[in-house]
Protein backbone atom coordinates (compact mmCIF):
# COMPACT_ATOMS: atom_id res chain seq x y z
CA UNK A 1 0.00 0.00 0.00
CA UNK A 2 3.08 2.13 0.59
CA UNK A 3 4.35 1.55 -2.62
CA UNK A 4 1.16 2.51 -3.89
CA UNK A 5 1.12 6.34 -3.14
CA UNK A 6 4.76 6.90 -5.03
CA UNK A 7 1.83 7.81 -7.68
CA UNK A 8 -0.92 9.72 -6.09
CA UNK A 9 -2.35 10.60 -9.68
CA UNK A 10 -2.71 9.44 -13.38
CA UNK A 11 -3.17 11.21 -16.36
CA UNK A 12 -6.11 9.62 -18.63
CA UNK A 13 -4.66 9.86 -22.14
CA UNK A 14 -8.48 9.40 -23.20
CA UNK A 15 -10.37 8.45 -26.80
CA UNK A 16 -8.39 10.80 -28.78
CA UNK A 17 -5.22 13.80 -28.44
CA UNK A 18 -6.55 15.32 -31.28
CA UNK A 19 -8.27 19.17 -30.06
CA UNK A 20 -11.41 19.04 -32.71
CA UNK A 21 -12.05 15.60 -32.26
CA UNK A 22 -11.91 16.00 -28.64
CA UNK A 23 -15.09 18.50 -29.51
CA UNK A 24 -17.00 15.99 -31.67
CA UNK A 25 -16.15 12.98 -28.53
CA UNK A 26 -17.99 15.81 -25.87
CA UNK A 27 -20.79 16.13 -28.55
CA UNK A 28 -21.50 13.12 -29.51
CA UNK A 29 -21.06 11.26 -26.04
CA UNK A 30 -23.29 14.34 -24.24
CA UNK A 31 -25.98 13.13 -26.82
CA UNK A 32 -25.66 9.51 -25.86
CA UNK A 33 -25.61 10.30 -22.50
CA UNK A 34 -28.19 12.37 -22.44
CA UNK A 35 -30.46 10.27 -24.16
CA UNK A 36 -29.54 7.23 -21.53
CA UNK A 37 -30.18 9.13 -18.66
CA UNK A 38 -34.07 9.79 -20.14
CA UNK A 39 -34.33 6.72 -21.28
CA UNK A 40 -33.97 4.99 -18.37
CA UNK A 41 -35.35 7.62 -15.86
CA UNK A 42 -38.60 7.32 -17.88
CA UNK A 43 -38.66 3.38 -17.71
CA UNK A 44 -38.09 3.47 -13.91
CA UNK A 45 -40.75 6.36 -13.49
CA UNK A 46 -43.12 4.27 -15.48
CA UNK A 47 -42.60 1.02 -14.04
CA UNK A 48 -42.77 2.85 -10.70
CA UNK A 49 -45.56 4.80 -10.90
CA UNK A 50 -47.85 2.69 -13.37
CA UNK A 51 -50.00 -0.52 -11.82
CA UNK A 52 -50.63 -2.48 -14.53
CA UNK A 53 -46.66 -3.23 -14.88
CA UNK A 54 -46.41 -4.76 -11.86
CA UNK A 55 -45.14 -8.54 -13.42
CA UNK A 56 -41.68 -9.60 -11.91
CA UNK A 57 -40.25 -8.98 -15.30
CA UNK A 58 -40.74 -5.14 -14.98
CA UNK A 59 -39.89 -5.39 -11.94
CA UNK A 60 -36.39 -6.64 -13.08
CA UNK A 61 -36.43 -4.11 -15.98
CA UNK A 62 -36.98 -1.62 -13.53
CA UNK A 63 -33.44 -2.21 -11.84
CA UNK A 64 -31.93 -3.01 -14.82
CA UNK A 65 -32.52 0.31 -16.22
CA UNK A 66 -31.31 1.92 -12.58
CA UNK A 67 -28.25 -0.02 -12.59
CA UNK A 68 -27.85 0.82 -16.99
CA UNK A 69 -27.73 4.46 -15.43
CA UNK A 70 -25.82 4.29 -12.54
CA UNK A 71 -22.80 2.58 -14.57
CA UNK A 72 -23.18 5.38 -17.48
CA UNK A 73 -22.85 7.87 -14.75
CA UNK A 74 -20.17 6.14 -13.53
CA UNK A 75 -18.20 6.61 -16.55
CA UNK A 76 -19.78 9.54 -19.33
CA UNK A 77 -19.59 12.46 -16.64
CA UNK A 78 -15.82 12.27 -16.39
CA UNK A 79 -15.28 11.08 -20.28
CA UNK A 80 -17.21 14.21 -20.75
CA UNK A 81 -15.63 16.56 -18.03
CA UNK A 82 -11.60 15.30 -19.68
CA UNK A 83 -13.27 16.11 -23.44
CA UNK A 84 -12.94 19.71 -22.38
CA UNK A 85 -9.11 19.66 -21.16
CA UNK A 86 -5.89 18.82 -23.18
CA UNK A 87 -4.54 17.46 -19.52
CA UNK A 88 -7.01 15.00 -18.49
CA UNK A 89 -5.84 14.08 -14.53
CA UNK A 90 -7.28 11.57 -11.92
CA UNK A 91 -6.32 10.97 -8.60
CA UNK A 92 -5.47 7.88 -7.35
CA UNK A 93 -8.37 7.64 -5.24
CA UNK A 94 -10.83 8.71 -7.70
CA UNK A 95 -9.35 6.20 -10.31
CA UNK A 96 -9.75 3.18 -7.55
CA UNK A 97 -13.25 4.78 -6.71
CA UNK A 98 -14.02 4.66 -10.50
CA UNK A 99 -12.89 1.08 -10.82
CA UNK A 100 -15.11 -0.41 -8.02
CA UNK A 101 -18.38 1.69 -9.00
CA UNK A 102 -17.62 0.10 -12.74
CA UNK A 103 -17.54 -3.22 -11.62
CA UNK A 104 -20.44 -2.90 -8.96
CA UNK A 105 -22.91 -1.81 -11.59
CA UNK A 106 -21.40 -3.48 -14.59
CA UNK A 107 -21.85 -7.14 -12.67
CA UNK A 108 -25.09 -5.85 -11.35
CA UNK A 109 -26.22 -5.86 -14.77
CA UNK A 110 -25.36 -9.05 -15.61
CA UNK A 111 -27.12 -11.05 -12.66
CA UNK A 112 -30.64 -8.80 -13.65
CA UNK A 113 -30.45 -10.21 -17.07
CA UNK A 114 -29.87 -13.57 -15.30
CA UNK A 115 -33.00 -13.28 -13.21
CA UNK A 116 -34.65 -11.61 -16.47
CA UNK A 117 -34.32 -14.75 -18.31
CA UNK A 118 -34.51 -17.21 -14.91
CA UNK A 119 -38.19 -15.37 -15.22
CA UNK A 120 -38.67 -15.90 -18.64
CA UNK A 121 -38.09 -19.40 -18.12
CA UNK A 122 -40.76 -19.72 -15.46
CA UNK A 123 -43.30 -17.74 -17.13
CA UNK A 124 -42.85 -20.18 -20.78
CA UNK A 125 -42.02 -23.66 -19.34
CA UNK A 126 -43.58 -23.60 -15.76
CA UNK A 127 -46.61 -21.32 -16.47
CA UNK A 128 -48.98 -22.97 -13.89
CA UNK A 129 -47.01 -22.58 -10.74
CA UNK A 130 -45.16 -18.90 -12.26
CA UNK A 131 -47.65 -16.92 -9.83
CA UNK A 132 -45.87 -19.50 -6.27
CA UNK A 133 -42.33 -18.82 -7.65
CA UNK A 134 -42.27 -15.85 -8.55
CA UNK A 135 -43.80 -13.85 -6.02
CA UNK A 136 -42.86 -10.38 -4.82
CA UNK A 137 -40.72 -11.49 -1.83
CA UNK A 138 -38.70 -14.30 -3.61
CA UNK A 139 -38.25 -11.49 -6.84
CA UNK A 140 -36.86 -8.73 -3.59
CA UNK A 141 -34.52 -11.70 -2.25
CA UNK A 142 -33.38 -12.45 -5.44
CA UNK A 143 -32.57 -8.81 -6.40
CA UNK A 144 -30.52 -8.29 -2.99
CA UNK A 145 -28.66 -10.97 -3.21
CA UNK A 146 -27.52 -9.68 -6.68
CA UNK A 147 -26.17 -6.46 -4.81
CA UNK A 148 -24.53 -8.71 -2.53
CA UNK A 149 -23.13 -10.55 -5.01
CA UNK A 150 -22.07 -7.64 -7.09
CA UNK A 151 -20.72 -6.05 -4.04
CA UNK A 152 -18.41 -9.40 -3.58
CA UNK A 153 -17.83 -8.82 -6.57
CA UNK A 154 -16.19 -5.24 -7.08
CA UNK A 155 -14.86 -5.59 -3.78
CA UNK A 156 -12.66 -8.96 -5.28
CA UNK A 157 -11.73 -6.20 -8.13
CA UNK A 158 -10.60 -3.28 -5.89
CA UNK A 159 -8.42 -5.48 -3.92
CA UNK A 160 -6.61 -6.67 -6.81
CA UNK A 161 -6.21 -2.39 -7.95
CA UNK A 162 -4.71 -1.54 -4.28
CA UNK A 163 -1.86 -5.01 -4.68
CA UNK A 164 -0.56 -3.05 -7.43
CA UNK A 165 2.28 -0.86 -6.90
CA UNK A 166 2.94 1.96 -8.65
CA UNK A 167 6.33 3.40 -9.14
CA UNK A 168 6.74 4.21 -12.64
CA UNK A 169 4.69 5.99 -15.73
CA UNK A 170 1.85 7.71 -14.55
CA UNK A 171 0.16 7.32 -18.15
CA UNK A 172 -3.61 5.70 -18.74
CA UNK A 173 -3.88 4.88 -22.51
CA UNK A 174 -7.77 4.92 -22.07
CA UNK A 175 -10.71 6.99 -20.91
CA UNK A 176 -11.44 5.44 -17.72
CA UNK A 177 -9.53 3.19 -14.96
CA UNK A 178 -9.76 -0.84 -14.96
CA UNK A 179 -7.50 -3.52 -14.22
CA UNK A 180 -6.37 -3.80 -17.55
CA UNK A 181 -5.20 -0.89 -18.62
CA UNK A 182 -3.94 -0.24 -14.60
CA UNK A 183 -2.11 -3.72 -15.04
CA UNK A 184 0.27 -1.96 -17.47
CA UNK A 185 1.35 0.48 -15.13
CA UNK A 186 2.20 -1.70 -12.58
CA UNK A 187 6.13 -2.06 -11.64
CA UNK A 188 5.73 -5.50 -11.01
CA UNK A 189 5.12 -9.23 -12.75
CA UNK A 190 1.31 -8.94 -13.17
CA UNK A 191 0.49 -12.27 -14.65
CA UNK A 192 -1.01 -13.83 -11.43
CA UNK A 193 -3.28 -10.81 -11.19
CA UNK A 194 -4.32 -11.00 -14.94
CA UNK A 195 -5.05 -14.51 -14.09
CA UNK A 196 -6.77 -13.97 -11.14
CA UNK A 197 -8.84 -10.40 -13.06
CA UNK A 198 -9.43 -13.53 -15.85
CA UNK A 199 -11.02 -16.25 -13.49
CA UNK A 200 -12.99 -13.77 -11.50
CA UNK A 201 -14.62 -10.80 -14.08
CA UNK A 202 -13.64 -13.05 -17.47
CA UNK A 203 -15.43 -16.38 -15.88
CA UNK A 204 -17.94 -14.51 -14.64
CA UNK A 205 -18.88 -13.14 -18.13
CA UNK A 206 -18.50 -16.40 -19.97
CA UNK A 207 -19.99 -18.54 -17.77
CA UNK A 208 -23.14 -16.12 -17.17
CA UNK A 209 -22.98 -15.57 -21.31
CA UNK A 210 -23.16 -19.49 -21.79
CA UNK A 211 -26.27 -20.07 -18.95
CA UNK A 212 -28.21 -17.47 -20.55
CA UNK A 213 -28.09 -18.63 -24.27
CA UNK A 214 -28.78 -22.39 -23.07
CA UNK A 215 -31.43 -20.47 -20.84
CA UNK A 216 -33.45 -18.91 -24.44
CA UNK A 217 -32.67 -21.84 -26.15
CA UNK A 218 -35.04 -23.98 -23.92
CA UNK A 219 -36.82 -20.99 -23.74
CA UNK A 220 -37.27 -20.89 -27.75
CA UNK A 221 -37.37 -25.04 -27.49
CA UNK A 222 -40.53 -24.75 -25.64
CA UNK A 223 -42.66 -22.24 -27.96
CA UNK A 224 -43.45 -25.18 -29.76
CA UNK A 225 -46.05 -26.64 -27.40
CA UNK A 226 -47.80 -22.57 -26.96
CA UNK A 227 -50.82 -20.98 -29.59
CA UNK A 228 -49.71 -18.70 -32.40
CA UNK A 229 -50.36 -15.92 -29.94
CA UNK A 230 -48.66 -16.92 -27.36
CA UNK A 231 -45.46 -17.64 -29.50
CA UNK A 232 -45.53 -14.07 -31.04
CA UNK A 233 -45.37 -11.89 -27.80
CA UNK A 234 -42.93 -14.82 -25.71
CA UNK A 235 -40.60 -14.47 -28.98
CA UNK A 236 -40.91 -10.55 -28.92
CA UNK A 237 -39.98 -10.58 -25.60
CA UNK A 238 -37.29 -13.36 -25.93
CA UNK A 239 -35.71 -11.50 -28.51
CA UNK A 240 -35.45 -7.77 -27.15
CA UNK A 241 -33.61 -9.82 -23.99
CA UNK A 242 -31.33 -12.07 -26.72
CA UNK A 243 -30.16 -8.85 -28.46
CA UNK A 244 -30.04 -7.13 -24.44
CA UNK A 245 -27.51 -10.52 -23.45
CA UNK A 246 -25.66 -9.72 -26.76
CA UNK A 247 -24.59 -6.31 -26.45
CA UNK A 248 -23.38 -6.91 -22.95
CA UNK A 249 -21.64 -9.92 -22.93
CA UNK A 250 -19.80 -9.97 -26.38
CA UNK A 251 -17.66 -6.80 -25.42
CA UNK A 252 -17.28 -7.93 -21.79
CA UNK A 253 -16.00 -11.19 -22.66
CA UNK A 254 -13.56 -10.14 -25.42
CA UNK A 255 -12.27 -7.12 -22.80
CA UNK A 256 -11.63 -9.45 -19.70
CA UNK A 257 -10.95 -13.03 -20.30
CA UNK A 258 -7.56 -12.78 -22.56
CA UNK A 259 -3.76 -12.06 -21.48
CA UNK A 260 -2.70 -8.16 -20.47
CA UNK A 261 -2.57 -7.48 -24.05
CA UNK A 262 -3.86 -4.42 -25.94
CA UNK A 263 -5.66 -3.65 -29.14
CA UNK A 264 -6.63 -0.77 -31.18
CA UNK A 265 -9.77 -1.65 -31.07
CA UNK A 266 -9.86 -2.11 -26.95
CA UNK A 267 -11.19 1.97 -26.21
CA UNK A 268 -14.23 1.69 -28.86
CA UNK A 269 -14.91 -2.15 -27.31
CA UNK A 270 -15.24 -0.57 -23.99
CA UNK A 271 -16.95 2.32 -25.11
CA UNK A 272 -19.92 0.25 -26.59
CA UNK A 273 -20.76 -1.46 -23.59
CA UNK A 274 -19.83 1.39 -21.10
CA UNK A 275 -21.88 4.44 -23.32
CA UNK A 276 -23.46 2.79 -26.03
CA UNK A 277 -25.12 -0.81 -24.41
CA UNK A 278 -27.31 1.83 -21.39
CA UNK A 279 -27.99 4.28 -24.38
CA UNK A 280 -29.24 1.43 -26.76
CA UNK A 281 -31.42 -0.75 -23.84
CA UNK A 282 -34.59 1.80 -23.05
CA UNK A 283 -34.85 2.02 -26.76
CA UNK A 284 -34.62 -2.15 -26.94
CA UNK A 285 -37.24 -2.58 -24.14
CA UNK A 286 -39.26 0.18 -24.98
CA UNK A 287 -39.75 0.15 -28.94
CA UNK A 288 -40.63 -4.02 -29.14
CA UNK A 289 -42.97 -3.38 -25.58
CA UNK A 290 -46.66 -3.14 -26.57
CA UNK A 291 -47.07 -2.62 -22.59
CA UNK A 292 -44.17 -0.39 -21.97
CA UNK A 293 -45.22 1.99 -24.42
CA UNK A 294 -48.61 2.22 -23.72
CA UNK A 295 -48.13 2.60 -20.16
CA UNK A 296 -45.90 5.62 -21.09
CA UNK A 297 -48.00 7.10 -23.25
CA UNK A 298 -50.92 6.58 -20.55
CA UNK A 299 -48.12 8.28 -18.09
CA UNK A 300 -47.68 11.18 -20.20
CA UNK A 301 -51.43 11.70 -20.66
CA UNK A 302 -51.92 11.58 -16.77
CA UNK A 303 -49.53 14.32 -16.79
CA UNK A 304 -50.72 16.69 -19.62
CA UNK A 305 -54.37 16.12 -18.43
CA UNK A 306 -53.09 17.62 -14.68
CA UNK A 307 -51.03 20.55 -16.02
CA UNK A 308 -54.01 21.54 -18.34
CA UNK A 309 -56.52 21.68 -15.25
CA UNK A 310 -54.38 23.67 -13.25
Amino acid sequence: MQQNRSITEFILLGLTQNPMRQKMVFVIFFIFYVGTVVGNLLIIVTIKYNPTLGSPMYFFLFYLSLTDFCFSTSIAPRLLVDSLFAKKIITYNECMTQVFALHLFGCMDVFVLILMAADRYVAICKPLHYPTIMRQQVCTILIILAWIGSFIHSIAQIILALRLPFCGPNLIDHYCCDLQPLLKLACMDTYRINLLLVSNSGALCSSSFVFLIISYIVILHSLRNHSAEGRKKALSTCTSHITVVILTFVPCIFIYTRPPTTFPMDKMVTVFYTIGTPFLNPLIYTLRNAEVKNAMRKLWHIKITSESKR
